[in-house]
């Protein structure tokens, strides 16, 4: 039994949401259109403002694709209402991020800056020189925007230098001199 998959979508006002005959759902909002064909071994029903997801069998790989196929789905829905966001935030000293024009800068201690181009449907804010915000309406372009970003340079373990989400914790280590007597 899907705990997930069992869970009734709620469509909320302002979107709208089409399914064809060959499962391609067609999610509409204020935030733009999401687009995505899911499995045929899944059925989805819309009555009214819910949305229920159905599996055909009790095959294991059926009751995989029922959570993860209602998952997305509520995703899209979540994307084109209110959106996505991930903030990261730059550690170190003389470390910093800026945009210039449709480019990311970075200058993360490395002997050039790193320039990065966000993909189309997302988009790439620095606040201030340490924070960069990425956001979008699809969770999967954001979060790999993300995690491109983070890996630029990612936090090391010693002083915590480099790219980090805003609520990511690193786990610090001691130094060499921490077991000497």
């Amino acid at each position: 039994m899907s705990r997930i998959g069992n869970k009734l979508i709620q469509v909320p006002a302002g979107v709208t949401v089409d399914i064809a005959a060959d499962n391609t759902v067609t999610v509409t909002g204020p935030k733009g259109t999401l687009v995505k064909q899911f499995s045929p071994v899944i059925t989805i029903e819309k009555d009214g403002e819910t949305i229920t997801v159905k599996r055909s069998s009790e095959v294991k790989s059926h009751k995989q694709l029922h959570g993860t196929t209602r998952a997305l789905l509520a995703n899209m829905i979540e994307g084109v209402s209110v959106g996505f966001k991930k903030e990261l935030q730059i550690v170190g000293i003389g470390y910093r991020a800026a945009m210039q024009g449709n480019k990311l800068v970075i200058n993360i201690g490395y002997s050039h800056p790193v320039e990065m181009i966000p993909e189309e449907g997302v988009t790439v804010e620095t606040p201030n020189q340490t924070t960069i915000v990425v956001s979008g309406i699809n969770k999967e372009r954001v979060g790999e925007v993300a995690a491109q970003i983070r890996a630029v340079r990612k936090p090391e373990p010693y002083k915590g230098k480099g790219i980090k989400y805003k609520d990511e914790t690193i786990i610090r280590k001691e130094g060499k001199t921490a077991g000497k007597k």
